[in-house]
């Protein structure tokens, strides 16, 4: 799209979008094609590695994400729907798709959420008067930090649905979000899956109670479940994240690599999907708590990373923080937290002590932070996932893989500098 006033050079296959419509909009004619023709190609981020090709069916993509945005966002014809998001992101096709087949008004921003200042999206929610709106926990714990007063500006009384999706939520940002953005009365639609199953997997409805950072329901036509170590269903203990019947919305494999597709979702359980999601059934609510292969077992205790993670946020001196797990010779592993300070000025030495010790009054001595490192910033993919694969890499002197993915990739090497310094002595 010739848009920033520069000449661009095209590759082979790329044309100008003006040229394909001859310079004015026009109506085209709807081709019909086999249920299983393939509709699109989208790589995940690479949170587990080198970024996959997921390949997706006109009768998949289309219509999962269409049953999601109806059964959980309650989107109407006349919603103004909104969501941060990276075009690239399967939230981006996800949006466009879902969003025009219930012929919803779609307001989309090519920018920075907090340029030319940290109101830009609460003034255009105004503005634009859009009703539905896609956040994520990252923007949120990074928009806090310029203060309230950015957001009480304005009256946001268009909003009728907040959505989230990206992260485990910390319970201090879901509060803010539901008491400054939501005004105390908009319902936060909390969804988690993945680009590979076209939507969600876990998520919230506004016609059951929501329990702050959980999902009040399964997503419907997905029959999901939490197995053990063994395969067995599990309740109010960490375990995997499943599927256990086919749905439309599953990719149909990996572009040119069928073998990897077989590997990642279908070996670690006979005729399971299993999602690589750390997940918890609670008192009939569910909860996501990471990357089952950031689980951390700490002296035989299975534990996900955002209990620790968002104890240290509750504190108020941390924005964000990751947890990785590393070797113990007594425990098996012990947790490391990576913070990033909201006064960076703060004396780190003490900080650090009184972090400890909040965390031992909030989850008990076991789950103390053998060592807490102040950063500028976590790794994360362009879709705002806090990379801590790449971090426990990058500070145990391993290989991190692939970084292409990341959006801030200099500061994996301050990650590795500090395992330099301190790794075998943290």
């Amino acid at each position: 799209v010739r848009r920033m006033g520069f000449d661009v050079k095209l590759r082979e296959g790329e044309v100008f979008y003006d040229e394909i419509i001859g310079g004015k909009e026009e109506v085209f004619d709807v081709e019909p094609f086999e249920s299983d023709t393939p509709f699109m190609i989208i790589f995940t981020s690479g949170t587990t590695g080198k970024p996959k090709g997921a390949i997706h069916v006109h009768a998949g993509f289309p219509i999962k994400a269409t049953q999601d945005i109806y059964h959980l966002f309650d989107l109407r014809n006349d919603d103004v729907f909104y969501w941060l998001t990276d075009i690239g992101w399967m939230m981006g096709p996800w949006l466009i798709i879902g969003g025009l087949t219930l012929g919803a008004t779609l307001f989309i921003y090519d920018g920075s959420p907090d340029f030319p200042q940290p109101d830009r999206l609460w003034r255009m929610f105004d503005k634009y008067k859009v009703s539905v709106a896609g956040l994520s926990p990252t923007f949120i714990r990074h928009i806090q930090k310029f203060g309230d007063k950015w957001v009480d500006s304005y009256s946001l009384d268009s909003l009728r649905i907040l959505g989230s999706t990206g992260e485990p939520w910390n319970p201090a940002p879901w509060k803010w979000t539901f008491l400054k953005v939501g005004r105390g009365k908009v319902p936060i639609i909390n969804y988690s899956g993945g680009t590979e199953v076209s939507g969600g997997i876990l998520g919230c409805c506004v016609l059951k109670p929501i329990v702050p950072c959980s999902f009040n329901t399964v997503v419907p036509g997905i029959d999901a479940d939490v197995f053990d170590e063994t395969g067995n269903p599990i309740r109010n203990e960490p375990g995997y994240l499943v599927i256990k019947k086919p749905n439309p919305g599953m990719t149909r494999g990996f572009w040119r690599d069928p073998k990897r597709y077989e590997e990642t979702y279908w070996s670690r359980f006979p005729n399971v999907w299993f999602h690589s999601d750390l997940a918890l059934i609670k008192n009939g609510y569910w909860y996501i708590l990471g990357r089952a292969d950031d689980t951390l077992k700490v002296a035989g205790k299975r534990v996900g990373p955002s209990e620790i993670e968002s104890v240290l946020v509750e504190s108020g001196k941390v924005i964000e923080a990751a947890v990785i797990g590393v070797p113990d010779e007594i425990k098996g592993q012990v947790p490391i937290a990576f913070a990033v300070l909201r006064d960076p000025s703060e004396d780190k030495e003490k900080l650090e002590e009184s972090l400890r010790d909040f965390v031992k009054s909030k989850l008990g001595k076991t789950l103390i932070p053998k060592r807490i490192f102040f950063i500028s910033d976590l790794p994360k993919t362009r879709n705002a996932k806090v990379m801590r694969r790449v971090i426990r890499s990058a500070f145990l002197g391993e290989d991190p893989g692939d970084l292409q993915a990341l959006l801030n990739p200099e500061v994996v090497d301050e990650i590795a500098e500090l395992g330099k310094k301190y790794g075998n002595k943290a």
